[in-house]
């Protein structure tokens, strides 16, 4: 969803290559794009690419007419960089969470504990956000000074999924600037379709330990 709203975004021609999470990421056809198995993968121009930080840097170098990625020049570079890639700290933690509340079939292999363990270092990636979004400067709505990037879209996204584990409850800074990027038609364009995707509900909370 990462990469495809940034495509949206940028309002360039591509197709989409559909693939369920099972045996068929593995492949030989799919594995010659990405070698772990993971999604996405990015053609273009018979080159291949399979990890979404590198996309989303490629993408932005690539088509920076669009305006959402920030130069070696820019005062903003710096931030730009460790959002986008910070992005994929607070998937670590979501995808963690995804695997003890949906991919782990049988109860007796999931752990209350690792739940609210991971669904607490996700609340302080949030803390991160916040403390970044209620800093004091005039006219920033978004992670940047400059105005919205690609690190909103990469950060902004993994708050999407985290929502599933975690709220915003007590990140209020944070909420609004969500619900801001929420409202875009890219992002309401990347998102799966009804029933779509792992995620049959709304919220997962976290387990209470056995007794």
């Amino acid at each position: 969803m990462r990469s495809l709203w940034l495509l949206y975004e940028l309002e360039v021609p591509f197709q989409i290559a559909l693939h369920s999470f099972d045996q068929s990421l593995r492949d030989p056809a799919y594995l010659a794009l990405s070698p772990a198995g993971r999604v996405p993968a990015l053609e273009i121009d018979g080159e291949r690419m399979f990890e979404t930080g590198a996309i989303t840097e490629y993408l932005c170098e690539r088509f920076p007419e669009a305006g959402l990625g920030r130069d070696s020049g820019n005062p903003d570079r710096m931030a730009w960089l460790v959002w986008v890639h910070f992005a994929e700290t607070i998937s670590q933690h979501v995808a963690a969470l995804t695997q003890q509340h949906i991919m782990l079939r049988e109860d007796w292999m999931r752990s209350p504990t690792v739940m609210k363990l991971e669904a607490a270092r996700l609340s302080k990636c949030y803390d991160a956000i916040e403390a970044r979004l209620s800093t004091p400067i005039e006219n920033r709505d978004m992670l940047l000074t400059s105005g919205f990037s690609a690190a909103d879209i990469s950060v902004g996204q993994a708050v999407y999924l985290g929502q599933k584990f975690c709220t915003l409850d007590n990140h209020p800074s944070t909420a609004t600037w969500f619900a801001r990027l929420a409202e875009r038609e890219a992002f309401q364009a990347s998102l799966p379709g009804e029933g779509a995707g792992l995620y049959q509900q709304d919220f997962y909370p976290a387990w209470d330990a056995p007794k």
